[in-house]
């Protein structure tokens, strides 16, 4: 039996995880699960899962579930606690559903531990890449995608020769705003911003979707784990959200994954891997669902992708100055603080300000990632 510790449990890939492991309860033990700030759901988890460790984003909030738990429950709370849990509850698996730079520190403590990882939090790779991927080989600990479109690349090349690789493609749906020409931005509202045509997902990421951040940080995360160079890296508009994304091989052969959108089929993947189990997903009916449409990416329309090449491309620190400008800018955002557009201003106002470190140890990221966050927090 896996023991599965969640980091996020509460969010949206945190809950959707929980779902699937609820069927599969010979195959399951959830150790431990770490909340924010929804203490009413985190105690009905702990109710249905029975986890040994468990975690919320304040000490009056931890207290607050210790007294509705009993004493075999150790309750921790903060990024402490999330570190306790990944690195010591005694998990095999964590799934790192946390959204932002939370993820790398807790990431590094389950790899210590020797855990293998279910990675839903791309800014883990995005801010450390070369540290996360570098301990988790020393280790021996496998990373395993829980994004859709990293999921399906890993899908793509089961069994392949990576050097015969031309390309990866990752998909894009093009986000709640993907119809609207740049001169119709200016004025959007948080509330438009937030109805993602295809998926639900939590506010950041969905924002991230409108503006292409999200993919951005996709595109460096795979550099990271398909040891691709960003040349070989490319992204394209697919409304429907079907072909998750595809890998070109040097023969002209393209491989792609599809399904319908339900983020219960890769996290289930990551979890089971390799073996495939039945799933709570509606199967996908290319009849029905009739014509697919694809067409290029436009960086002029999505300069927070363009953004993201250039910080990857330039290395070191440059990608933690990115994701940590986004983070910054997004809140914002979600806050009525600023307008959607000023998201990309404050990214590449940052990244212009940051010489970047080009090896960069841990201190150095944390250093940076505090820095941006206050460059991007300044007002103008």
């Amino acid at each position: 039996m896996k023991k599965v510790a969640v980091l996020g449990s509460t969010g949206s890939i945190g809950t959707q995880t929980l779902d699937v492991i609820s069927r599969y309860p010979e195959e399951f033990e959830v150790v431990g699960l770490a909340a924010g700030n929804n203490v009413s759901l985190l105690l009905e988890q702990v109710q249905a899962f029975r986890p040994k460790w468990v975690s919320a984003a304040t000490k009056a909030l931890a207290d607050q579930v210790q007294s509705q738990v009993g004493a075999e429950v150790r309750v921790v709370h903060g990024e402490a606690g999330l570190t306790e849990i990944a690195g010591h509850s005694g998990a095999d698996y964590v799934v790192c559903a946390l959204v932002g730079s939370l993820g790398l520190t807790s990431t590094l403590a389950a790899i210590e531990a020797g855990a293998d990882i279910g990675l839903a939090n791309k800014e883990t790779l995005v801010t450390a890449g070369h540290l996360v991927m570098q301990r988790a080989r020393d280790k021996g600990v496998s990373i395993l995608p829980v994004d859709s479109e990293h999921s399906a690349i890993f899908q793509c090349l089961n069994g392949e020769n990576n050097k015969a690789i031309k390309r990866i493609m990752l998909t894009a749906s093009g986000g709640s705003f993907r119809d609207l020409a740049r001169d119709q931005l200016a004025n959007v509202t948080v509330e438009s911003a937030l109805k993602h045509p295809n998926w639900s997902m939590g506010a950041k990421v969905t924002i991230d979707s409108a503006t292409m951040a999200n993919k951005g940080l996709e595109v460096i995360e795979a550099h990271w784990l398909f040891d691709l160079p960003y040349d070989q890296i490319d992204v394209v508009i697919h409304p429907e959200s079907i072909v998750h994304s595809m890998v070109e091989f040097e023969d002209t052969s393209v491989m792609a994954q599809l399904g319908n959108p339900d983020m219960r089929v890769p996290i289930q993947y990551a979890l089971t891997y390799p073996e495939r189990k039945r799933s709570p997903a509606s199967a996908l009916d290319l009849i029905a669902q009739g014509t697919l449409h694809f067409r290029p990416m436009d960086f002029n329309r999505y300069p927070c992708l363009r953004l993201a090449y250039e910080a990857g491309r330039s290395g070191g620190t440059a990608t933690t100055a990115f994701n940590a400008a986004n983070e910054v800018a997004v809140a914002r955002f979600l806050k009525g603080e600023i307008p959607f557009l000023a998201i990309e201003d404050i990214i590449e106002k940052v990244l212009t300000r940051h010489t970047a470190v080009t090896n960069p140890n841990l201190e150095d990221i944390l250093e940076t990632d505090g820095w941006a966050r206050r460059e991007a927090a300044a007002p103008e």
